[in-house]
């Protein structure tokens, strides 16, 4: 940790250094040499790379605490109390093992009857199982660390399909009335969003080398693999998803977020459009609100000042901190355009009215045959999820000119 904090201030440092020089090398004009701008993007370029080992390093702790983490609780007292509550279901230890002796083994072979009724409470109608309850947590927590739209959105999980959200469509008001005078009706109106379960799902090879040897951690694999390839696909259609057997992503032209601004040029962004884009949010959402955009997109606004002559971005000192602009967070993501011709460039808003809706149980598969001719067994992993915002007036992107 350290060593973490060690780099954000040398990255600070370095963002200084790298202002300063830009501030003595701009001509009357605004603008700086050929010379000047290369050693410009050589001194920001190492500012970037710092804040890359910093990630890098914050993710690797964060590993190391799992890693070093113990595997099992001490006992430190009866094993079993009179009210203790038993496990059951899925949330017992009988069926967890059960389910990695059956992801270990052909068909299960070699488990005994105990072991094989115990993966009845868990069998899917698409002939795979529901992953145990302490492992879809952890699925769930290697998913926020791959996706950051989870770590922003609203999560519910439904146990059903199709669930309806009730939300306000238009608002009742306040009146002046005279003494002892009638107050008029003025009754908020409800809409409903509709919000589903889609299929996604992702298919991991592993040798049977490895299946067969003790030492290889199935699970911790499995949970790594599947977390980033679900949210990788996940966090694309958070994004850029139309909705049609996919999430409906904030980007999306039907059900997406509220046009903000629009940009004068197609290839550049001002300092005044992103302040128009800021309060072109109604206060209230401004108190959650974060800016998401792409990294290109960051290194493109890094010069840009405020009236104070403040650079508009500020790099955070405090650890698991994101960087800031205009005091709200940045987060970055490949899936938000990079500025071109009529793309969205930058979202803003509160992410919490962006419900991301998790149908319980995920499941896995073993395929035996598919892979045999080569020594490898394939296992299935298939999850059901829908996204949507659910009210667009709470988030505003900034759109480049076409």
């Amino acid at each position: 940790m350290n060593k973490i904090l060690e780099l954000r201030e040398k990255r600070a440092k370095a963002w200084d250094a790298t202002k300063a020089f830009l501030d003595t090398k701009r001509g009357n004009d605004g603008l700086i040499s050929a010379e000047d701008e290369a050693t410009y993007n050589k001194m920001e370029t190492d500012v970037i790379a710092l804040g890359k080992e910093i990630d890098r390093l914050e993710k690797q702790a964060i590993l190391d605490a799992e890693l070093n983490a113990p595997t099992a609780n001490p006992l430190t007292g009866k094993p079993k109390l009179p009210n203790m509550e038993e496990k059951t279901g899925r949330a017992s230890d009988e069926y967890k093992k059960a389910f990695w002796n059956a992801m270990r083994t052909r068909a299960g072979e070699g488990l005994d009857t105990t072991i094989r009724n115990a993966l009845q409470i868990g069998t899917d109608t698409e002939g795979g199982y529901l992953v145990p309850d302490e492992f879809e947590r952890t699925l769930l927590e290697a998913l926020e660390e791959e996706n950051i739209f989870r770590k922003l959105a609203h999560v519910i999980t439904t146990s059903t399909g199709d669930r309806k959200i009730p939300v306000v469509a238009s608002k009742g008001t306040a009146s002046w009335v005279d003494e002892e005078g009638a107050i008029p009706d003025s009754d908020d109106s409800f809409a409903q969003v509709s919000i589903g379960a889609y299929k996604l799902g992702t298919l991991i090879k592993v040798s049977e080398e490895l299946l067969n040897d003790s030492v290889f951690n199935l699970e911790s694999y499995i949970s790594k693999e599947f977390a980033r390839r679900i949210g990788n696909k996940e966090e694309e259609a958070f994004f850029s998803g139309d909705g049609t057997g996919k999430p409906t992503g904030i980007l999306a032209a039907t059900g997406g977020a509220q046009l903000g601004v629009t940009t004068a040029g197609a290839t550049a962004i001002t300092l005044d459009e992103i302040l128009d884009l800021f309060y072109s949010l109604k206060a209230p959402y401004r108190n959650k609100s974060v800016f998401i955009m792409n990294d290109a997109t960051v290194k493109a606004i890094r010069k840009l000042k405020d009236g104070q002559g403040q650079y508009l971005w500020q790099p955070s000192l405090q650890a698991g901190t994101p960087d800031t602009i205009l005091n709200r967070p940045i987060y970055t993501s490949a899936y938000v355009p990079a500025i071109a011709s009529a793309a969205k460039t930058i979202v803003f808003g509160d992410l919490s009215y962006y419900w991301v809706a998790d149908r319980q149980g995920r499941v896995f598969k073993r395929l035996n045959e598919l892979y045999a001719v080569t020594g490898q067994v394939g296992f299935v992993a298939t999850q059901r999820v829908d996204g949507k915002l659910i009210l667009p007036e709470a988030v505003k992107v900034l759109q480049q000119k076409a």
